[in-house]
Order: structure tokens, then C-alpha cells, then sequence
């Protein structure tokens, strides 16, 4: 039997601009992911959890949390993007074009805008994304920049493979 690597997420050399990634995950929004992201950030707006005042509102059903939109689009990214990230570095540009609803299913891709050396530290990279979340008809739902510092593939921490390598050598 040989061991096969999983995926094991970009490195600054991986990153190319102009290249696009679709990101895999899609996520439908529960009436308690909305209610419990709202009142664990202590968002006291009832629009997203009371129902009885949602309705009397023009969109007359409580609406996503904007910032658990970001959260959830950031974190479909994850795997594409930022799993070998040193630091994240800022979100820009954050706009919101169309509501997200309870029982709404958020999907992703990325676009690579720019990379560069980084100037201060040699062991990574920056690169700077343009992130867009879409809803099960299509219409976008959350557009961002987003620029985060990402390991060179030479001095990526290896904690994890090294703690792989001792179990399966132990139990095998």
C-alpha cells in the first residue's frame, strides 16, 4: 500500500495571476447558523432574528447577517487559498449587491488580482484576491478584495506531515 498526499493548499509559488479557482464547498444558510452568528457577535439589529419584525420589513423575512456572509465566503476560500497562510492582511472593497436569506446556498470563486515578494520577509509571499459569493440563482451576493501574506513552499511549517509520518511509521 503507498500513502498518497491530500491536498495540501497553494503556496505563493502556486499563485499566478489572472488565475481563477472555484471554490468546491456550497453552504445553505440555517435559521440558526443566521441567529446564532447574530447574538454570539451581540448584533442587536432584530432583522436577522426576530421573524415577527423581519416581515413587517421591505424584505419581509429576516436577512443573513452581512458579516457572517463574509465569514462564510471567506472560510469556502480557505482550501484555495489561504490554507498555507501566514497572515491575513485585510478585506477591501466589501460590497453586498443582493440580500442572503435563510434556507439560501452560498457558492464561490476567486480571481488572483496581484503577487508579490514580500518586502520584509523573505520565507512568504503577498497575493491579493477578488472574491465573489453567488446564491443558488445565480446573483451575486458578496464581492471583496481580500490580500493575505502565504508561505513559500521551502518554509512552510511541516508540524502536521511530521506528526503523520510518526503515527502511520508507529501503526503500521
Amino acid at each position: 500500500m503507498s500513502v498518497k498526499d491530500g491536498w495540501k493548499g497553494r503556496f505563493y509559488e502556486d499563485f499566478e495571476v489572472g488565475d481563477v479557482y472555484q471554490h468546491p464547498l456550497g453552504r445553505t444558510i440555517s435559521n440558526t447558523d443566521n441567529s446564532w452568528f447574530t447574538l454570539l457577535t451581540q448584533n442587536t439589529n432584530p432583522i436577522h432574528f426576530d421573524h415577527h419584525y423581519a416581515e413587517q420589513t421591505d424584505f419581509g423575512r429576516p436577512l443573513v447577517n452581512s458579516t457572517f456572509t463574509l465569514a462564510l465566503v471567506t472560510g469556502q476560500s480557505v482550501n484555495d487559498l489561504s490554507q498555507n497562510v501566514m497572515a491575513n492582511l485585510g478585506w477591501t472593497d466589501i460590497r453586498l449587491p443582493n440580500p442572503v436569506f435563510e434556507g439560501d446556498t452560498i457558492y464561490s470563486y476567486s480571481e488572483v488580482l496581484e503577487k508579490r515578494e514580500s518586502g520584509k520577509r523573505e520565507n512568504v509571499g503577498i497575493v491579493t484576491v477578488k472574491t465573489y459569493g453567488y446564491n443558488q440563482e445565480g446573483q451575486v451576493v458578496i464581492d471583496y478584495k481580500r490580500t493575505f501574506m502565504v508561505y513559500k513552499k521551502e518554509h512552510a511549517p511541516s508540524g502536521r506531515t511530521d506528526l503523520f509520518e510518526k503515527v502511520h511509521r508507529e501503526n503500521s
